[in-house]
Parts: structure tokens; C-alpha cells; sequence
């Protein structure tokens, strides 16, 4: 089993900056591809960004300039760096990761998201 725990979420001015982890534990042999989307209220879940095992990184059109995405793979662990933020940023954030738990073993796993509310 593979467990994902985000944290860093909240209440921040537009202007301001929030950021955003992905801690994955448990049975983990490899983690490759590592990625955030995000909800708004109504709306369907979108990418925000991507990173490969390598450290390359693409970016939706929404986060270019403004966010960036890390990785500490000793700590099987997703950063969200976001800055500048803006109210139309007001989603709840959730992270993805391929996993191989084994050498042959795979899995697409999410974390249980975490909000963001960009308000005065």
C-alpha cells in the first residue's frame, strides 16, 4: 500500500505565496512521474504541472511563471511552489504519482487534495 499525504494548503491574500507538499510512504521500490492538478468549485480537475523522474518539468499555461514544481526523491516527496497567486487559483490541489511498489508492480496514486483559498 501506498499512502499520500499533502499538507500546505490554506487562506492567502492575492499577491501571496503557499506552498504546497506531497509526502508518498509505504511499499515504494521507484517513484517516476510526479504531478499536481487542481478542482474549482464546478469545474473539472485540471493539470497544473508535471515533473519526470529527471527533474524536467512542464506547466500548464495557468502556472507558467508563477509555480514551480520539485522534488525530493529521498523523501518520495512533490513540492508546489506558488507564487503571485490569484483568486481564479481557488481550488483544492491534489497530487499524483507513478509509483512501481515493485520491479514489476505499478500504480497511479492521488493524494486526498488539499485546499487553497486565494481571498482578501
Amino acid at each position: 500500500q501506498v499512502q499520500l499525504v499533502e499538507s500546505g494548503g490554506g487562506l492567502e491574500q492575492p499577491g501571496g505565496s503557499l506552498r504546497l507538499s506531497c509526502a508518498a510512504s509505504g511499499s515504494i521500490f521507484r517513484v517516476d512521474g510526479m504531478g499536481w492538478y487542481r478542482q474549482a468549485p464546478g469545474k473539472q480537475r485540471e493539470l497544473v504541472g508535471t515533473i519526470t523522474r529527471g527533474g524536467s518539468t512542464n506547466y500548464a499555461d495557468s502556472a507558467k511563471g508563477r509555480f514551480t514544481i520539485s522534488r525530493d526523491d529521498a523523501k518520495n516527496t512533490v513540492y508546489l511552489q506558488m507564487n503571485s497567486l490569484k483568486p481564479e487559483d481557488t481550488a483544492v490541489y491534489y497530487c499524483n504519482l507513478n509509483v512501481w511498489v515493485s520491479r514489476t508492480k505499478y500504480q497511479n496514486c492521488w493524494g486526498q487534495g488539499t485546499q487553497v483559498i486565494v481571498s482578501l
